[in-house]
């Protein structure tokens, strides 16, 4: 079956994080998404881990489900936490998402992790010991649980970032880099640029949402060809079944908010190259630019860009319906003619991710405004303008222009918008 999976998201518990984000309003919104495996999130806040355990319970394959219901999502153990800790005589502060084979291994790890920092200040919990010792730490209670770097390229809180990170995972988790079996790639980075660093090649490379609202699920997942099993999803994040792991789905890297470098309080926005040119100073204020993705990739790869591994696992880019609604409707995210549409074709065509991977183009022009079936099937071919973001401002996407005629709405598709 096709399973799709976005394991990194957050609760209301968790800073800057909406207030529903709780399973049984998650498990609506992964529903209307298409997600059918969604990650928990801060399993170590107290509060949240006492929801998780009342509310959750144990299903075939040893996943999670809402207590009394059988339907779709399935829910998997995850959290994300920092280590902030000096090393070679730097400042490193290191994001990694744990994902646990069931609530009591969770039990055991947040044990482990109780006398270490105060799980109760945020749902992504702070600790000041190095990140290879979190990995030893939880696979000695947990040996079947995952650890991996999280949002690996942004340039703060993560493995390669640019501020504070390392150049390589064995400069970061030492003799723990063999337990470190995937990376996630984050908004900003894709596939296709992770693939031109050999190093990598033994890496699972996943992606997730790290949602903080209910309508972020899976704007980036993961698709497996598997049952809803912890040991099955396990292997194949191991790398042991790279054939099960089918695609990604994916930002365009340049709408993530790091992609590019630059200084968001000057407006300035630079390629790599400009910022070689310019010595990575901001001729405004005079300061260090913040380099974003594409400059460390750039820094770190072997391999020039376009090239593709062996067994390389694609990923597909997607722009989330809401934005391509508000594109083609001349109107904002979270407006109500964009609200309507919304509710209107999941509820006609199916999930979100249906509609934009699978449903077929006669379907769309049937019950979609034309701008609206015109900006799914550009997405679905790349024909798409893109603002790189930088430094912590998401890019813009927009679509080419298109000669071809688009056909008149009837009324009953007119009175909806």
């Amino acid at each position: 079956m096709r399973l799709i999976a976005d394991l990194h998201i957050h609760s209301r518990y968790s800073r800057a994080c909406s207030q529903e984000m709780e399973v049984t309003t998650l498990a609506k919104w992964a529903r209307t998404k298409g997600v059918n495996l969604l990650g928990t999130g801060d399993f170590t806040h107290p509060l949240y881990f006492a929801e998780l355990k009342n509310k959750l319970e144990a299903s075939d394959g040893g996943l999670l489900r809402l207590k009394g219901q059988r339907e779709e999502p399935c829910f998997i153990p995850t959290v994300e936490v920092n280590n902030i800790y000096h090393q070679a005589g730097r400042l490193r502060k290191i994001h990694t998402l744990i994902v646990a084979p069931s609530l009591e291994a969770v039990e055991k790890i947040n044990q482990r992790l109780r006398p270490r920092g105060n799980l109760s200040a945020d749902g992504r919990p702070t600790f000041t010991f190095p990140a290879k010792d979190l990995v030893r730490l939880v696979l000695d209670v947990a040996p079947e649980a995952l650890l991996i770097p999280a949002h690996a390229w942004t340039p703060w809180f993560s493995v390669f970032g640019s501020n504070s990170g390392f150049d390589s995972l064995e400069e970061c988790f030492e003799e723990e880099s063999k337990n470190i079996h995937a990376i996630e790639t984050g908004l900003s980075s894709d596939p296709a640029m992770n693939w031109r660093l050999s190093r990598l090649d033994r890496i699972t490379l996943v992606s997730n949402s790290d949602a903080h609202s209910p309508r972020k699920i899976g704007r980036e997942a993961n698709v497996f060809d598997c049952a809803p099993s912890y040991r099955e999803i396990a292997a194949i994040i191991k790398g042991l079944q790279r054939d099960k792991f089918l695609f990604t789905i994916e930002f365009f890297p340049e709408e993530g908010k790091y992609h590019y470098d630059g200084h968001r309080k000057c407006a300035v926005v630079w390629s790599p190259a400009e910022t070689r040119r310019n010595k990575g100073i901001c001729p405004v204020c005079g300061s260090p630019v913040t380099v974003g993705v594409m400059n460390r990739v750039d820094g770190l790869a072997d391999r020039e860009e376009g090239y593709i591994p062996p067994r390389a696992t694609p990923g597909k880019h997607l722009v989330p319906l809401e934005e391509i609604l508000a594109e083609a409707l001349g109107a904002q995210v979270g407006t109500k003619v964009v609200e309507r549409q919304y509710q209107r074709l999941t509820g006609l065509l199916g999930s979100e991710i249906e509609i934009l991977l699978d449903v077929e183009e006669e379907e769309l022009r049937k019950n979609c405004p034309p701008r609206v079936w015109e900006g799914i099937l550009k997405v679905r071919r790349g024909d798409v303008r893109v603002e790189p973001g930088y430094d912590g401002v998401y890019g813009k996407i927009s679509f080419a222009p298109s000669d071809a005629a688009a056909p008149e709405l009837g009324s009953s598709q007119l009175n909806l918008l």
